[in-house]
């Protein structure tokens, strides 16, 4: 069974995958690193969604077919959701040291004061 969603398909990447692939074939379809979807596998287990996580596992093991080696692995089309998000908080973080700098300034302070005239 291969679910689409925008295009793509969910396989199982026993390739890339330290058990059965699952984790690779989500992260490779939420388009998100394997390392944080194997660390969300991990706390899930640890914090009390044990069964739960060993239930769906095992389920989306049996589901889902793995993925052919034809079918190409990474999804140009799609930009890493990740790495937008960094970017947006590095130009963020830009920002909020400029207006910083400019408050601090004797220029913010020489404005205000004429301001209050």
């Amino acid at each position: 069974m291969a679910i689409t969603f925008s295009g793509r398909k969910l396989w199982r990447i026993p390739q890339r995958g330290m058990i059965k692939g699952v984790c690779a074939g989500l992260a490779c379809y939420l388009n998100v690193p394997v390392k944080l979807v194997r660390l969300i596998v991990v706390l899930s287990l640890i914090f009390g969604l044990f069964f739960f996580t060993i239930a769906a596992y095992i389920i989306l093991t049996f589901a889902l077919d793995p993925m052919p080696d034809d079918v190409s692995e990474d999804a140009p089309s799609t930009p890493n959701l990740l790495d937008d998000v960094t970017l947006e908080l590095a130009q963020s973080e830009r920002r909020l040291r400029a207006m910083e700098r400019y408050v601090t300034s004797d220029a913010f302070t020489l404005r205000s004061r004429f301001r209050q005239l």
